[in-house]
């Protein structure tokens, strides 16, 4: 089992060492860069937008935990904490792994973090294509809406991954791509023949949907 929690002084207080271990390995990473620059560049000149290109210093820790009342025992708590152009960030993981099975690092990105993005899909789902929309009456009703939610979810999901890969939307959300793509003005013309959408020469994705239509027309019939 393994859920966040809120950082409070005391867990703040015993992970000094690592604060202190972040923030000198993003100085001594920081340094060289700092000092090329005023080397280059008036002494006055703004080198907040150089810190930004630094990146930031991640550390992990695990320790032993217990609340005043609300917990029963002592529990292990895995902190990560991160300092780079931003400050100081500091996040907090409970989990019932006991760390000679698992080291700190590798409980939360590879444990943690999956089911994070795996809840914020099942989110995408119910925000972005109304999986929640399950208001009716009857029980069949309401399990055809599912069923079209998570149609559309599979559809949108093949439509990011063969026709939006390598884009600036390979990772976008189906809201993202909704609103972009799907949610557009346009003429449509239907002949004998063929139905034509002209889309706005003003459109700012263009070049990207002329990408996805090629790759849609590449994907094989499979009949």
């Amino acid at each position: 089992m393994r859920s966040s929690m809120a950082t409070n002084k005391q867990l703040k207080l015993r992970a000094n060492n690592t604060i202190e271990k972040a923030k000198n390995e993003y100085s001594r990473k920081l340094s060289p860069i700092v000092e090329l620059m005023e080397n280059f560049f008036e002494k006055n000149e703004d080198l907040e937008v150089v810190r930004t290109l630094v990146p930031s210093s991640t550390w992990y820790r695990s320790l032993t935990y217990q609340t005043e009342k609300s917990w029963s025992r002592p529990r292990r708590v895995v902190t990560k904490v991160c300092y780079g152009s931003e400050g100081l960030k500091i996040r907090h993981v409970v989990t019932s792994l006991p760390a000679a099975t698992i080291p700190p690092s590798k409980l939360y990105t590879h444990k943690y973090c999956p089911r994070g993005e795996m809840e914020n899909r099942l989110k995408e789902q119910q925000l972005d294509l109304f999986a929640d929309r399950t208001s009716t009456q009857t029980f069949h009703s309401n399990q055809l809406r599912l069923w079209f939610s998570s149609i559309a979810y599979v559809l949108m999901q093949a439509f990011r991954h063969h026709c939006l890969s390598k884009t600036s939307f390979s990772q976008a959300t189906v809201g993202t791509i909704r609103l972009n793509f799907l949610k557009l003005g346009a003429r449509i013309t239907v002949s004998v023949r063929r139905i034509l959408i002209a889309i706005t020469s003003a459109c700012p994705y263009q070049d990207i949907l002329s990408i996805a239509n090629n790759r849609i027309q590449a994907i094989p019939d499979t009949g």
